[in-house]
């Protein structure tokens, strides 16, 4: 497990910055699909389920004005900076797992 801190901007205003910190890569990537989860039911406040597929999910990541990843890295005792498209491969994999019943 490595401590990771998410940095989100949803728009191009600066005070749309957050950040959250986690225990790991994979609580990282589960905080994000939340995100897009609370999105999805505020735009369909009505609906008794919420259903959507990765390529939404990615397409959601691709609008945020700014998010990327900060993992610790045992080795150097520093934070490594990553990029949407290393979040979108990892949430993929995470997915993949989760679907063939690992966790």
């Amino acid at each position: 497990m490595s401590h990771t801190i998410l940095l989100l901007q949803s728009t191009s205003k600066l005070d749309s910055r957050t950040y959250s910190d986690y225990e790991s890569v994979d609580e990282c990537l589960d905080g994000i699909c939340k995100v897009f989860e609370e999105h999805l039911k505020k735009r369909n406040p009505t609906s008794p389920s919420i259903t959507y597929d990765i390529s939404e999910l990615f397409e959601f990541i691709d609008q945020i004005s700014d998010l990327s990843c900060l993992v610790f890295q045992k080795q150097t005792g520093e934070y490594k900076p990553h990029n949407k498209e290393w979040i979108k491969q990892e949430i993929f994999q995470l997915l993949r797992k989760q679907a063939a019943g690992g966790k």
